[in-house]
């Protein structure tokens, strides 16, 4: 059984599609308590330690392990790279990527697994973090993959780096699912209660209809996390003039909110996946974050089924927090669909160049 350890995991939404593929995790670190925590209750049979990965010496990584991984796998912290605001390549958080790499020099696993922003790419520093491990050897294949291409129900783009010590290159991960066979909105959270804004709900009500739903609903025995924020009146009324995939332009001049962009005030179409999930997905002012028929902010479970994450799964912290944890993570059904394929290795042997 391939064995991982994971850094800068999060809620461990990598975690659990590798685990789904078959793949045994060993060891994850985080310094993130609320994600920690939430790590912890889901993944209660190996160690995750809240801590700073730039602590983490051999000596320390040596007693926290009986053997050695097979891969190291993570997505260091991506502000500094990302499309929204502005980008530095200073950005200190930029730097932990560096640590990434100390790691993975310590340990010599056999593979590396690096998730990150499109905004990397965008900033040339592809060939520069590539670099930082064809040092120790390995061969590094980098991808953007959009997370709707594999069965996600989400429009979210992200690139991952694989490295492999035997020289080989990952040659690519064929899409499974057409613009025409993709999971969408309804797809993926049709069968979960309506709410009112500020209602909440603990219990199904209505049975699964799709596919997806049923899938989601594996092994849960309560609704978790669905929870819809509270709005002011008026500014429900004046959502409530949007239809399913419309913007503000539908809000009447009366109504008009005073501030946001222009694509703040906008639903998500049913028939369609969802745009990138993020933390402001309860807040009608985000990025195209309404409900498709209802006049709210999605919940927190919604958030995590167009994730990818199971009703099963459950976060912990305050709501605020939860959806950050959605928000930040890698979605279970790529990983799952990444770890099987690494596992059959469709690699190509290519030639390393010593002096890069």
């Amino acid at each position: 059984m391939t064995t991982f350890v994971e850094l800068f995991c999060g809620a461990g939404g990598l975690s659990l599609g590798l685990s789904n593929a078959g793949w045994r995790p060993l060891l994850a670190v985080d310094v993130w308590k609320d994600a920690l925590q939430t790590y912890r209750a889901n993944f209660p049979d190996h160690p995750a330690l809240l801590d700073d990965v730039r602590s983490l010496t051999e000596r320390r990584l040596r007693d926290e392990l009986n053997e050695t991984p097979d891969w190291v796998v993570g997505g260091p912290p991506c502000q500094g790279f990302s499309t929204v605001g502005k980008r530095e390549r200073t950005d200190p958080r930029n730097r932990l990527v560096h640590e990434f790499a100390r790691v993975v020099s310590v340990l010599q696993p056999r593979g590396f697994l690096i998730e990150n922003v499109v905004g990397l790419r965008d900033m040339n520093f592809v060939d520069a973090v590539a670099k930082l491990f064809r040092k120790q050897g390995y061969a590094v294949s980098y991808m953007v993959l959009r997370a709707a291409d594999y069965g996600v129900p989400q429009l979210r783009h992200r690139v991952f780096f694989i490295g492999d010590r035997e020289g080989r290159e990952f040659t690519g991960l064929e899409a499974s699912h057409s613009p025409d066979r993709y999971v969408t909105v309804e797809d993926a959270i049709g069968d979960l209660p309506e709410l009112s804004p500020g209602e909440c709900a603990e219990k199904y009500d209505r049975p699964a209809i799709t596919e997806y739903q049923r899938h989601m609903r594996l092994g849960s025995k309560v609704l978790q996390g669905h929870e819809a924020s509270k709005h002011p009146a008026h500014l429900v009324k004046a959502i409530s003039f949007i239809p399913d995939g419309g913007n503000r332009t539908y809000i009447p001049d009366r109504y008009q909110p005073k501030s946001g962009f222009h694509n703040s005030y906008s639903r998500l179409h049913s028939g369609s996946p969802a745009v990138a999930v993020t933390q402001n997905m309860g807040k009608p002012s985000g990025t195209r974050c309404i409900h498709p028929f209802q006049n709210r902010g999605l919940t927190a479970r919604e958030g995590a089924r167009l994730q990818g994450f199971p009703d099963r799964f459950h976060f912990s912290a305050g709501v605020t927090s939860q959806r950050l944890q959605i928000a930040n993570a890698v979605s279970p059904i790529l990983a799952e669909r990444l770890g099987r394929e690494l596992g059959v290795a469709p690699f190509a042997h290519v030639l390393l160049d010593a002096a890069e």
